[in-house]
């Protein structure tokens, strides 16, 4: 990895202190008892991230064996009936909020060992003598975030619906904003730079934090791959160090990051310093291209993020990010005044446009992607965000993918906020805005406290890693309606 300690020490000192608040159960609880094999579930009433607390005494007899207790936390109440046992996908059983503890003595007040995502805790008793019984005496959370909620942009507009859809997107990103913007607070816990971007997005219309999203940014920049390529996340414990997963977009999307923080700031001196870091994106991913200027398809895993669709082919994706991102950085080259910059990016542009429109678009005006020519949204809608249609051109490009049975769709609300903003970018507004209406007020109809790392309404238990008891039900990149609700439908 390569390190800048300089870009490091600037960013702690612009990280945010976080905010306590205590908080009990909505459920009566108090003096309840508990024989081996009973369980209290206990409902927070929102999603919060924290730490518990518990006083636990007995009925009957001097307890004579331990008290052996398991704790399941949640951010749905359907986690509550999942097995973690019958769980064998691919990422770790480790971020199962589940544990299991043995009390010695009783009373007792324990502290649970990790920091939880959750609205609702499940207390059950899996073993305990026959001489006495549990009882719960009091229970506290510790809940943290570095969010400001005095300092929260209110949205009124006159529609309940959208109202309750802001007012949770708010609560999504709430809930992630701790000393960093994290993916998500149940897993991963980590810096990762597409849902920054994202997250910031909403930031500047809800929050307002600016140093926070700056920190982010000089963290990214000051651990990199060896190469300067910016990683796809980012550990901040035991110390900060870059992730040794390499992503095509997520490291180019550190350029669109930056332009939106410069835009909104107008903090010169920032983008000065960064800009080597984001123009090292730029050059780095000109590796990725064959001679007719397309990127280079790949069947390994991750190489490329776009979306959870497993099917999905990434080729013509990675082509339109590339482009946006090369726009972006001629944007901040025009905006610094280097314009030796912003004209050889002008031509790196038009080339790679140009190759995009002879290679990767078929007969009927649909662009397709890898070598089985696979038609899906993604392809279309980062060809419109990457300028390579435009206008009506790009309205139509959009309908059009809409009557193609056989086309990849969306899994992700990551992938359907590209898709919102590309219908905005084209004078979609209505239809955007009946997209917000349908997939985040679907999930705020399901139940939804914050909204989910992955939604596909066609299939609703969908988890891309072998199981849901790891999905997440609080994740950054989902908190799209909290940005465009407030910068384009507003009162």
């Amino acid at each position: 990895m390569s390190r800048n300690e300089e870009f490091l020490k600037k960013a702690a000192a612009l990280l945010p202190k976080l905010h306590h608040m205590c908080i009990s159960p909505l459920t009566p609880y108090r003096g309840r008892t508990l024989k081996a094999g009973e369980s209290l579930c206990l409902d927070f009433g929102d999603h919060y991230v924290g730490t518990v607390t518990l006083k636990l005494s007995f009925t009957g007899s001097h307890p004579d064996a331990p008290a052996w207790l398991r704790f399941k936390f949640a951010e749905r109440e359907c986690e509550l009936s999942e097995n973690a046992a019958e769980y064998h996908g691919w990422i770790s059983k480790g971020w199962i909020q589940q544990e299991e503890v043995h009390i010695d003595v009783l009373p007792a007040e324990i502290s649970l060992p990790r920091r939880y995502a959750f609205r609702y805790l499940q207390i059950k008793v899996l073993d305990l003598s026959s001489k006495f019984d549990l009882t719960v005496e009091s229970i506290e959370a510790d809940t943290v975030t570095s969010a400001d909620d005095g300092a929260l942009a209110s949205y009124a507009c006159q529609d309940a619906e959208l109202e309750q859809i802001y007012a949770v997107a708010c609560r999504t990103l709430r809930e992630c904003m701790q000393t960093v913007f994290e993916d998500g607070p149940k897993r991963d816990r980590r810096l990762w730079m597409g849902d920054l971007r994202l997250q910031a997005l909403a930031n500047y219309e809800t929050y307002k934090n600016y140093d926070m999203v700056k920190a982010c940014l000089y963290l990214l920049a000051g651990d990199t791959l060896p190469d300067g390529a910016v990683g796809a996340c980012l550990f901040l414990e035991p110390r900060i160090e870059v992730d040794d997963t390499r992503m095509f977009d997520y490291s180019l999307l550190f350029v669109a990051a930056l332009r939106d923080y410069v835009s909104v700031t107008h903090d010169g001196d920032t983008a000065r310093e960064l800009w080597p870091t984001a123009k090292r994106q730029i050059e780095l991913a000109k590796a990725f291209f064959d001679g007719r200027g397309i990127v280079r398809d790949s069947d390994r895993l991750g190489w490329c993020f776009v979306d959870w669709n497993l099917r999905l082919n990434k080729q013509a994706s990675a082509q339109g990010i590339y482009l946006y991102c090369v726009q972006a950085a001629i944007e901040l080259a025009a905006a610094l005044g280097i314009m030796r910059d912003a004209q050889e990016l002008l031509a790196e542009y038009a080339e790679k446009k140009s190759a995009a429109l002879s290679w990767l678009r078929d007969g009927r005006g649909l662009f397709v992607s890898g070598e089985e020519r696979q038609l899906s949204w993604a392809s279309q809608i980062w060809m419109v965000l990457g300028g390579v249609v435009e206008g009506q051109e790009a309205a139509k490009l959009l309908c059009a993918i809409e009557h193609e049975a056989n086309a990849e769709k969306m899994v992700t609300p990551y992938m359907v906020h590209y898709y919102v903003d590309a219908l905005i970018s084209c004078g979609q507004r209505e239809k955007a805005l009946a997209v917000l209406r349908s997939y985040w007020g679907g999930m705020v109809k399901e139940g939804a406290d914050t909204f989910w790392e992955l939604w596909n309404p066609e299939d609703p238990g969908e988890s891309p890693y072998g199981g849901t008891i790891v999905n997440s039900y609080c994740h950054a990149w989902s908190c799209a309606p909290a940005y465009f609700l407030q910068k384009y439908f507003g009162k």
